[in-house]
């Protein structure tokens, strides 16, 4: 028998099914999924989308959502994500503005909606943590922004995966951790919007890669310079 380096392995050709209403859509990069990915429930999660927006939470092949956003989070919104979501989803329940049993109940009530786990904000206390970690069966996500975190600290209290947000320095970040957590704890990271970023964080130790998508508006601007280009080529 022939002997072979599996990195040399020949590329499989993958078949694309698509369809002309829902061709458009936001697809996550592809050097994500060179991620380890995390083991959800039996479910293994690679990419995570980033956003709130229903449209986009519809037209995506993102393998989970990541729903945070910068308000106190009110279950009708929680309620409209995992109504239209046909993936796992990770919903913010606080941190900042947002603490004690309101945190627990939120997070309860996300968890009995189908969440598949929540997120807390970096500010969030460890005994806020624990608190939650012992209420909720589904797994707390603890929020880590900066070296400065009580990164052990979190884990030690029940964080179950952190969720390294370091800006431009989230690789960084992530090799930090890895130090302090060892290498089989599940860590999902943002990876930037290049392939060569997000290469770099999931070689730091980041076992899943939150990618932030353009919003509805954005992609909808492209959209309607192309149809404006399209009517001037006929009128020419």
């Amino acid at each position: 028998m022939e002997n072979f380096d599996n990195s040399e392995k020949k590329k499989k050709f993958v078949p694309s099914i698509e369809t002309e209403l829902r061709r458009r859509q936001v697809s996550v990069p592809e050097v994500t999924y060179r991620a380890s990915g995390i083991n959800f429930m039996g479910k293994r999660i690679k990419s995570l989308i980033f956003t709130n927006d229903i449209p986009i939470i519809v037209n995506n092949n993102a393998q989970a959502i990541m729903s945070v956003y910068p308000f106190t989070p009110q279950l009708k919104i929680v309620s409209a994500i995992m109504e239209v979501a046909s993936v796992p989803v990770f919903v913010g329940i606080g941190g900042g503005t947002t603490s004690g049993l309101r945190v627990v109940n939120i997070g309860l009530q996300a968890e009995l909606m189908g969440a598949a786990g929540v997120v807390v904000n970096a500010p969030m206390s460890n005994d806020n943590i624990k608190v939650i970690s012992r209420a909720l069966d589904i797994a707390v996500i603890a929020t880590v922004i900066t070296e400065y975190d009580d990164i052990k600290g979190k884990v030690d209290a029940g964080a179950r995966i952190l969720n390294i947000a370091g800006g431009k320095k989230t690789a960084e970040l992530v090799k930090y951790t890895r130090q302090i957590v060892g290498e089989e704890f599940p860590i999902i990271a943002t990876g930037g919007h290049t392939d060569e970023h997000i290469l770099e964080t999931i070689d730091a130790g980041a076992n899943a890669i939150t990618y932030t998508p353009m919003s509805s508006a954005e992609i909808f601007s492209e959209v309607m310079e192309k149809y404006r280009l399209n009517m001037k080529e006929k009128e020419q």
